[in-house]
């Protein structure tokens, strides 16, 4: 198992989440952009994904529809701004409930060293505020439980 996620905050506006996983880059970006994999590692294990749409093309949208346990449903979606691959997938973002303020910018820059790869997501928020209210949220916990499940998908997946 990898070191957990770490947060930072480059600017008044950006929460940085910086997390390592021992996979090539190409199946840790596969992982992000096919939505048979990502339903597969996205979230908490006993939320049931009601929609993952995933268009992998600049222009492309993408959707997701969660419902936990409880019935309590969550959805966003919004629009790849920015795709190469293996390295730099770069969308919007918006809630359905928005608690954001607004749509962010959200960019993951993968890099790949020794066959160990490291993710960077940076959320761009409307406004300080709106970056400080999603801080103070569980968001750490859900990405890190959601991280494990990757690394445990990552090590069933053939290297190629």
């Amino acid at each position: 198992m990898m070191p957990p996620l770490t947060i930072d905050l480059p600017s008044d506006r950006e929460i940085a989440i910086t997390r390592q996983f021992q996979a090539p880059a190409d199946l840790v970006f596969d992982c992000w952009t096919v939505p048979a994999l990502i339903r597969r590692w996205l979230g908490f294990a006993d939320w049931e994904f009601v929609t993952c749409e995933f268009d992998p093309r600049i222009g492309g949208k993408w959707r997701f529809v969660v419902r936990s346990p409880d019935g309590y449903v969550m959805g966003s979606g919004g629009e790849v701004v920015e795709l190469t691959r293996p390295s730099l997938i770069k969308t919007t973002e918006l809630y359905d409930e928005d608690w954001t303020g607004g749509e962010t910018i959200v960019t993951n820059r993968l890099t790949e060293k020794s066959g160990i790869t490291t993710s960077v997501v940076t959320i761009l928020y409307p406004t300080t505020e709106a970056r400080d209210g999603a801080r103070a949220t569980p968001m750490a916990d859900g990405m890190e439980n959601g991280f494990k499940r990757l690394e445990e998908l990552l090590a069933e997946m053939p290297a190629y």
